[in-house]
């Protein structure tokens, strides 16, 4: 079953073992095909392949996807190993039904995993959730998606949150695959659980930096009243853009012998947000606090800074890429997996559209859609 619930998938997602190095096209064919034997047409990993190219050249539904499929040339679809037909050898697309039958079935977990980016080596992996609104059916609610970011901007992988849950009972789940090791997680306060500091320190051999709010009332108070005026470890951060102009001021304390009681805690963080709105003059403040079991010879409060930063960063270079390139929000796939794996297949694109350099991924879309049939399949290494 796939590893994110015994209720929502009955294929088994494949191991992460020995992966590095392999293709997109060799990860692919690890899935398997949840499709009956019987009438299947058109191979299984070729299917995949028409919808992540045709994602990655700005197609954003089912049927943009299979309008991309007709038109593809022969050579193309040679590429993608689309189905071969009658004696002249006639490449075959898949149509638009069966490109939504296939990405409804796959096991979501599995497609996550194989198409996201390995953790191992990065910096920081941030977590973070996401309600794809357009996906609400009914009385079935919309699907609600739990991401992991690495700290320059690859997704690594994600699940859907299992209805009438939230996002506590997946952060396990999530990473429970990959190899973490020397890794900061960082977290909003909803992840700030003891039992989760305790399986990211001592079974992935992971750091955390995880935010404390008032879901954690005596944490809470337990680090306001910390002597922060003493502090002397602190880290000025000024920066200006989208308006505004924002002075972040990060200080750090050893709270080793302070019985914080928090597992593997080492060091405290408050960072004092300001924000100047360059047109109305208007200052708002925000505070921050944060904990992490890295000691102060390990991060220094310019590295804590960073490290919270890159937290709040999975909203502007994932989530906002999705609802405004994308257009998820307005998205009407609602069925099966569809709006989970529709959502990899995005998060895939802006991988690979960073790799390339594309810093706005917007502006990569529209340069790659100018030659439709070439580039997708360049930039996903479709040989």
């Amino acid at each position: 079953m796939c590893r994110q619930s015994a209720t929502v998938c009955v294929v088994k997602s494949p191991t992460l073992e020995g992966m590095a190095g392999l293709s997109l096209v060799e990860r692919l064919r690890l899935l398997q095909d949840p499709r009956r034997r019987r009438g299947v047409r058109h191979p299984f990993v070729a299917v995949l392949l028409v919808a992540a190219s045709a994602v990655v050249a700005g197609a954003r539904s089912y049927t943009a996807i299979g309008q991309w499929s007709a038109n593809a040339p022969q050579h193309a679809l040679a590429r993608l190993g689309a189905r071969v037909a009658g004696a002249l050898s006639v490449r075959v697309a898949p149509s638009a039904a069966t490109i939504r039958r296939v990405v409804g079935l796959v096991c979501p977990g599995g497609l996550a995993d194989l198409t996201g980016a390995a953790p191992a080596g990065s910096d920081s992996v941030a977590i973070d959730g996401k309600t794809a609104r357009g996906s609400r059916r009914g009385q079935t609610p919309a699907a609600h998606l739990l991401a992991a970011m690495t700290g320059d901007g690859r997704t690594v992988t994600q699940l859907r949150v299992p209805d009438k849950t939230n996002e506590i009972a997946c952060f396990a789940a999530l990473l429970a695959p990959f190899d973490l090791t020397g890794v900061t997680v960082t977290a909003d306060a909803l992840h700030t659980q003891r039992a989760y500091a305790c399986f990211l320190v001592e079974e992935k051999k992971a750091h955390y930096l995880l935010v404390v709010k008032a879901n954690q009332p005596e944490l809470h108070r337990r680090l306001r009243s910390l002597p922060w005026k003493d502090v002397t470890a602190r880290r000025y951060d000024r920066e200006i853009g989208h308006g505004r102009r924002e002075t972040r001021a990060t200080r750090a304390l050893t709270v080793t012998d302070l019985g914080l009681d928090f597992p593997h805690a080492a060091q405290a963080v408050r960072i004092l947000r300001y924000r100047t709105n360059l047109k109305t003059g208007v200052v708002s403040r925000q505070t921050v606090c944060a904990i992490t079991d890295l000691t102060s010879h390990q991060a220094s409060p310019q590295r804590l800074g960073q490290l919270a930063r890159s937290q709040w960063t999975i909203e502007n270079r994932l989530h906002f890429v999705r609802d405004t390139t994308f257009a998820e929000d307005a998205s009407k796939i609602r069925t099966g997996h569809g709006p989970e794996n529709m959502a990899t297949l995005r998060n895939l694109a802006i991988n690979a559209l960073r790799a390339a350099g594309h810093r706005n991924i917007a502006a990569g879309i529209r340069h790659v859609s100018y030659e439709p049939f070439t580039r997708p399949l360049d930039l996903l290494g479709i040989a």
